[in-house]
């Protein structure tokens, strides 16, 4: 059954492409679940990842549900360039109907001590995009930036710059008020690179020991097609400058390792919290509760800007406090199920990136 041809048509450009998430959602835009698109298009500055997704499409004789394998060739199109690069930018988004921005610097030591470089991808980028459509009055019908936990209540360089990505495109609805700006944001995906899963796996092969960074710390997890899913929602139904987050559980670190370890003798060592991390992860801040409102699996961040939303005062707000990881944990044997859950699809991820992720740990 497919949902709202929202596709159907469009041409579809995705900044960050050839990432894990980027891939996931060029695999699902082309899977025709939302329609089928004219074209869909991939920017990404590494051009060996775009050989291997290019070959990897040439390669495959079954295509992802009922897009066949000649139609990969006319519909998928791979564009070098970088989103720091304003004439990339305007090259590519010049051609689209739908932009989903997927592409930014998102592992936390990496932005703490680059920062520069985290404000020229998970900044500048953004403010690329919003410039290329105002300057040259294109008509895109939408953009979707995508977020994360980390920009809510930021405490380092990555959630701050992923903060004012989200500030950038929200502003964006009232400079270029024929274009819609949305966002999604939600946890750690699982299997997306820089992911804890592929690296507990890795040390549980060698023997040990899994290193965690503080036990008690929680975090909400999701898959990536999980992730995709928040971001097809927004495309379906957010109003302009609303940010989607989806209703999650989560998990400790330490019942994470316990069972990835399953019943193996391996030993678990504490290294202490890393630069920029937090204990737990909020996904909507006290500030932002009376702006959410419930929409099904998701809650919608209405923009706190007035000229795209005017808050009733009087009005009983939906949500009254923050949506933490903390106030949502599972159990360990909540935690297996969650993992378990995710595992096929997961596993089918994982190995075309040449990881193993669950092995028959979430099953042990």
């Amino acid at each position: 059954m497919h949902l709202d041809p929202i596709f159907e048509g469009k041409r579809v450009l995705i900044l960050g492409g050839t990432g894990s998430l980027g891939k996931t959602l060029v695999r699902r835009t082309l899977s025709g679940e939302l329609g089928t698109p004219e074209k869909v298009m991939v920017l990404s500055r590494d051009e060996a990842k775009h050989h291997d997704m290019r070959v990897s499409y040439q390669r495959r004789k079954i295509a992802t549900d009922d897009v066949t394998y000649n139609n990969f060739l006319r519909r998928l199109e791979f564009l070098l360039g970088d989103i720091r690069n304003y004439a990339d930018v305007v090259s590519a988004v010049r051609g689209a109907d739908i932009v989903i921005n997927a592409a930014a610097l998102k592992q936390v030591p990496n932005c703490e001590y680059f920062p520069e470089q985290a404000v020229l991808s998970n900044c500048i980028g953004p403010a690329n995009v919003v410039r290329a459509i105002r300057e040259h009055n294109l008509r895109v019908e939408t953009v979707v930036g995508i977020s994360t936990d980390k920009a809510c209540k930021p405490i380092n360089v990555m959630g701050m710059t992923k903060a004012i990505h989200e500030r950038i495109f929200h502003a964006a609805n009232i400079t270029c008020p024929q274009t819609r700006f949305i966002c999604s944001r939600y946890g750690n995906v699982l299997g997306s690179r820089g992911s804890v899963i592929p690296l507990f796996h890795e040390q549980i092969r060698s023997g040990g020991p899994v290193t965690l960074t503080v036990p008690e710390m929680t975090r909400f997890l999701m898959s990536l097609d999980q992730a995709v899913d928040c971001v097809f929602a927004a495309i379906r139904h957010a109003e302009p400058g609303e940010t989607f987050v989806p209703c999650m559980s989560s998990s400790t670190v330490l019942d994470i390792a316990k069972a990835l370890i399953g019943d193996r003798k391996i030993p678990i060592k504490v290294t202490g919290i890393r630069p920029g991390e937090k204990m737990h992860e909020i996904m909507i801040s006290v500030e932002e509760a009376p702006y959410a409102t419930r929409r099904g699996d998701y809650w919608a961040i209405r923009s706190l800007l007035p000229e795209i939303y005017a808050l009733d005062a009087a009005a009983t707000p939906e949500m009254t406090s923050e949506y933490s990881s903390a106030d949502h944990v599972v159990d360990l044997e909540g935690t297996y199920k969650l993992l378990e859950r995710h595992r096929m699809l997961l596993d089918q991820t994982a190995k075309s990136e040449g990881v193993e992720l669950f092995e028959s740990a979430a099953a042990a």
